[in-house]
């Protein structure tokens, strides 16, 4: 796809001036910028917001103006199994692909899973507190990097046959809180033990080190809920997709410990 057919939308277009494609000004919060920005955009990536709380206002709005703006198609990032799954994330997203049916406008949604960044991005901490802390239990993890989901959606963009679908993407491969402190401890030389925690504790210890408590609570949320496999799905339609195996968690950490280094 040329880049002269691709349109960003940004709250500051300044921002956006280095990606060599054209930069409009719009805003989830802001309706009448959301109408002017789609006008002439045939397909839309909505990209969740992420103000959760507000995610489900803030969705309904892009989908109105694309709407008004007779935007042909909508590839929306949803959440994996937003429709059954137990982490408080889930709700927004379901509501918001409801609103997407609702719209008549043909969709096609990307249910991501968890990013691998999300993990490696707490190496830091669990290096300075000697151990990695969680409550996930055995529960199985099916992460991928970033740049996968990305990739999909670029697939899904550029491609046919995808109005009307939900894709399922996550990780080839899974693995537990346990698995990821011992390769941790095996590509830093240093023994990082993993320690199960309740999900109260889990939380304490996150806002002892100094988190905000609203993070704190939702992130030992997600580790409650990735006890009950919410974060695992072994469909493999995130490598089918763009057409390569998806990142391993221990090359992400890599990246991450050579770009800390």
């Amino acid at each position: 796809m040329p880049s002269g057919s691709i349109v960003t939308l940004a709250r500051s277009p300044g921002k956006g001036a280095g990606l060599g494609v054209a930069v409009r000004q719009a805003d989830y919060d802001q309706p009448d910028s959301l109408a002017a920005a789609l006008r002439g955009v045939g397909t839309l990536l909505l990209i969740s917001s992420n103000e959760i709380g507000r995610r489900t206002i803030q969705h309904r709005n892009v989908i109105n103006a694309a709407k008004e703006a007779e935007v042909r198609r909508i590839v929306y990032t949803s959440l994996l199994h937003a429709d059954s799954s137990p982490l408080s994330l889930a709700e927004e997203h379901r509501e918001t692909e409801l609103a997407l049916a609702a719209s008549s406008i043909p969709c096609t949604i990307l249910q991501n899973g968890w990013y691998s960044e999300n993990y490696t991005g707490l190496i830091p901490v669990a290096r300075a507190r000697g151990a990695w802390l969680g409550c996930a239990g055995e529960g199985r993890v099916s992460s991928a990097a970033r740049a996968g989901y990305a990739d999909a959606a670029v697939a899904v963009l550029t491609g046919a046959g995808h109005e009307g679908k939900v894709y399922e993407l996550a990780g080839d491969d899974s693995w537990t809180l346990r698995d990821l402190a011992a390769e941790i401890s095996r590509q830093t030389g240093k023994t990082i033990p993993c320690r199960d925690l309740t999900e109260a504790s889990s939380a304490a210890a996150l806002v002892g080190e100094g988190f905000p408590e609203a993070l704190a609570k939702a992130l030992a949320s997600f580790d409650a809920a990735a006890a009950k496999d919410a974060l695992f799905d072994d469909r493999r339609q995130l490598s089918r997709l763009i057409g390569r195996p998806t990142t391993p968690r221990s090359v992400s950490m890599t990246q991450t410990l050579r770009n800390a280094a």
